[in-house]
């Protein structure tokens, strides 16, 4: 069950999180790809291999794994207007292991986990470059027929290696190491490549704005795991992501009405 949790559960969720977002835009594939589809379940199996108390404890450590997310979406959106994908990539991700190793080493209360990302959130969207519109690069994408298929094997790789060495790497490595950008870092790719820096700063934007609903997931998930156990944290912590992710759509509908 833990091995099928693994290889099918986090890529079929990049997977349907990846075509809703070619069918309605840059922003929701965003915001969809920030979703806990892959922390989710790397947490879930961590919890079912190793306990409660780990799990709570990886789930503390993925809010800081959250802040090098925001750190990533940041150095990808600014290195696109002066790079191509493959310089945007390797910049971030350098930016995002080095932040993930130095913030492995801290240990904060779940409540104050929180507040950091949400404050790291903020400053990220404060500092993203705008996404000036871009001539000649619009139109409908021309997907290959490898892109699904990679962007899965490639989420499956993260969920295995990261759940298969959780023991050794303990807690908080695993929960830091659990949000890390694999769907944003290809979806992300993908669109500078295609439409330019513009559509990926609107897709960066996107990931920002989902990333509160993520915090609090993992915010539950670690309050709520020792006590409740496993059933209950994913549960209440699911359906309070789903919530906030709906709620802050409709505050921002209702925003650009108004």
């Amino acid at each position: 069950m833990i091995l099928l949790l693994k290889v099918l559960l986090a890529p079929g969720l990049v997977v349907a999180s990846s075509l809703a977002g070619r069918r309605w835009g840059a922003q929701v594939t965003g915001t969809l790809v920030a979703l806990p589809i892959v922390a989710g379940p790397i947490l879930l199996i961590t919890c079912l291999q190793h306990g409660t108390a780990f799990g709570a404890r990886a789930a503390a450590s993925a809010l800081l794994g959250l802040v090098t997310l925001a750190l990533f979406a940041v150095v990808f959106a600014r290195c696109s207007r002066t790079t191509g994908w493959a310089g945007s990539l390797a910049a971030a991700w350098a930016a995002c292991l080095a932040a993930d190793v130095a913030l492995a080493r801290l240990h904060l209360a779940p409540a104050l986990g929180l507040a950091v990302v949400l404050i790291a959130i903020a400053a990220a969207l404060r500092v993203l470059p705008p996404a000036a519109p871009e001539a000649g690069r619009s139109g409908a994408p021309g997907w290959p027929w490898w892109d699904l298929p990679g962007r899965a094997m490639a989420t499956a790789a993260l969920v295995v290696l990261v759940t298969t060495l959780s023991g050794a790497l303990g807690p908080g490595l695993t929960g830091v190491l659990a949000p890390f950008p694999i769907a944003t870092s290809v979806v992300a790719a993908f669109v500078l490549a295609q439409h330019g820096s513009g559509q990926a700063v609107q897709t960066l934007r996107g990931v920002l704005h989902g990333l509160a609903g993520f915090a609090v997931f993992c915010f539950l998930v670690a309050v709520l795991a020792e006590p409740g156990g496993t059933a209950l944290a994913f549960g209440v912590a699911l359906a309070a992501t789903l919530g906030v992710q709906l709620g802050w759509q409709a505050l921002r509908r209702r925003a650009a009405v108004a």
